[in-house]
């Protein structure tokens, strides 16, 4: 059986973005999670969806 982890992208108030685990995120209200995107399948996908959103300016480069 083959194990995915879902993530998620979510910009900060600071307009930085992280890629954090889908547990984090889901029925989670913070009031410091500005957007968010997904969820993608795996890790490799967040990272490169994370470089379009800097390319696309609605991310700041870490």
């Amino acid at each position: 059986m083959e194990t995915t982890q879902n993530c998620y992208i979510i910009k900060r108030q600071s307009g930085n973005c992280d890629i954090v685990p889908a547990a984090l995120v889901e029925n989670n209200d913070d009031p410091k999670i500005v957007e968010k995107w997904g969820p993608f399948s795996s890790p490799g996908e967040a990272i490169s969806r994370r470089v379009g959103l800097i390319r696309a300016g609605k991310c700041q480069p870490q």
